[in-house]
């Protein structure tokens, strides 16, 4: 049995790249919409693996308010990525626009984690 994650966010396009960018993911799968400017369904894989799933929200959450308030209902835990040097730059690209509620840092359970609410509202914890 296999879980795959899939977020609903407004601009799904670019949260796809966005996330590709920082997980080192690929597009493998996309179904677009009728005008051709939002994903009906996007799969990103690592490796060969289905990692994400990306749509277009069809009602997307208050971004602002998901970062002022820091809610996270709902967060991703990606870990095993193999280095610090991953960590930072996932840190760096889901942080661009998002919201930081735990910096990089090294954890009883984790030589190096952080927790980020990207731009589209989805909460990541990231760990070597």
């Amino acid at each position: 049995m296999k879980n795959c994650a899939q977020v609903y966010v407004e601009n799904s396009m670019e949260a796809a790249g966005r996330y590709c960018s920082a997980f080192g993911a690929e597009r493998t799968f996309e179904m677009k919409n009728r005008t051709g400017d939002a994903y009906e369904h996007c799969e990103l894989s690592v490796d060969g693996e289905l990692f994400l799933a990306v749509s277009e929200a069809a009602n997307p959450c208050d971004v602002d308010v998901v970062h002022r308030e820091r809610w996270q209902t709902m967060t991703f835990n990606v870990c095993g990525m193999g280095s610090e040097e991953a960590v930072r730059r996932a840190f760096d690209v889901l942080g661009d626009g998002g919201v930081v509620v735990e910096p990089i840092q090294e954890v009883p359970w984790s030589k190096c984690c952080a927790t980020v609410i990207d731009r589209y509202g989805v909460c990541w914890w990231i760990s070597i």
